[in-house]
């Protein structure tokens, strides 16, 4: 994640949000310390476009690095976003890793993020045939946004 993350335009359509319904996990150690972290959003592609999630941010403790946390992760929250119905899941990520579980810029072409990135790292896989089918635009926050808390004023 990093002390940059806040200008990434990852960020910028989770800020004010919160993550999808049923959709943010944590993987703990058996002392129950948290060990892992992944959520995913909602958002729009495009101004009039269909539905997707946002995964991200996937984080695993430093120490705890290439123990199959972050995949394990990953295919819970796959799972789970198919589970619910969802269409199509994007992020912005390194190949790499993230083609192993079907991820690629085959179909975000004409997609684009809000702010800064890299079009090759800008990833989709749809988890319903034709979901992205048309897609094109900038991704648009959606969802539940953060209430802000009452204030309580004392004279």
């Amino acid at each position: 994640m990093g002390p940059n993350r806040r200008k990434k335009s990852s960020e910028k359509l989770r800020r004010g949000r919160r993550p999808s319904e049923g959709l943010a996990f944590i993987a703990r150690d058996l002392t129950g310390a948290v060990v892992g972290t992944v959520r995913l959003w909602d958002v729009r592609l495009g101004e009039d476009g269909p539905a997707a999630l946002l995964l991200g941010p996937l984080a695993v403790e430093p120490g705890m690095k290439s123990g199959g946390i972050g995949s394990a992760l990953m295919r819970h929250a796959i799972a789970e976003a198919a589970r619910l119905g969802h269409g199509a899941i994007v992020l912005v990520g390194d190949a790499p890793y993230y083609g192993r579980f079907g991820f690629s810029a085959d179909r975000t072409g004409s997609l684009a993020m809000p702010g800064p990135y890299e079009r090759h790292r800008l990833l989709a896989l749809e988890l319903k045939n034709g979901a992205l089918d048309g897609a094109k635009g900038t991704i648009k926050a959606a969802g539940r946004k953060i209430k802000a808390p009452a204030l309580g004023f004392v004279a």
